[in-house]
Order: C-alpha cells, then structure tokens, then sequence
C-alpha cells in the first residue's frame, strides 16, 4: 500500500513562496503517477500537477508556470514549489499516487474526480495567501 505522509504549508502574502513536500512510501512500480490535487473552499478536489515514472510534468493552466513539481530519484520525495502565489491559491492541499500503471498522468489530473477512490492520498496541507 502506497502511504504518502505531507509537510509544509502555511499561511503567505500575495506574491510570496510556499514549499511542501511528501514522504512517499510503498510504490510497487515506478511507473505510478504522482501528484498534487487542491480543494479550494465550498469547491471540489482538482488535479494541479503530475508527475511520471520517467519525470515528465503536467499543469493545470491556473498553475503554469508559476508551480514546479519534482521528486527524488527514488520516488520517495515528491515536492512542490509554489511561486508568485494568488489569494485564489488558498485551499487544501494533497499528495496522491495512482496505483496504476497504466492510466496517463495527463489524464490523472484532468479528470480527478474520476480516480478519488483508486488514489492513495495524503492528510490536507492548508495554504492561504492573503492579499
């Protein structure tokens, strides 16, 4: 079983950075897709970012170019690095592995609500900006 245990968030400004992380633990391929989902207040669980077995990324257009996601070699680290963070940012935050080695990454995050039940998930992380 796929255990992903969070660090991180907070509370920041407009503009300012936010770093969280997630211990990953019980991968049982390096194929599975790794990512972080956000819910924002009174909204539902979105994907926001992935990332493959072999380090290609995926984005969510609301956070293009301002998020990064990376992980360690090992796959037991998965990071995201938030820049130029909005109001609109603020929400829960969560880790999440899809155990399945099948399904695209880019499909993981596009449609979220499709997967809740199959990922293996990590505690909420709050993170508000304020203006």
């Amino acid at each position: 079983r796929v255990r992903l245990v969070p660090s991180g968030g907070g509370s920041v400004q407009s503009g300012g950075s936010l770093r969280l992380s997630c211990t990953v633990s019980g991968l049982t391929s390096s194929q599975y897709c790794m990512g972080w989902f956000r819910q924002k207040p009174g909204q539902g669980r979105e994907g926001i970012t992935s990332i493959g077995g072999d380090g290609t990324t995926n984005y969510d257009d609301s956070v293009k170019g301002r998020f990064t996601i990376s992980q360690d070699s090992a796959r037991n680290a998965l990071f995201l690095q938030m820049n130029s963070l909005r109001v609109e940012d603020t929400g829960l935050y969560y880790c999440a592995a899809l155990p399945d080695p099948y399904t695209p990454c880019s499909r993981w995050i596009r449609h979220a609500a499709g997967y809740y039940t199959q990922n293996s998930w990590g505690a909420e992380v709050p993170v508000t900006v304020s203006s």
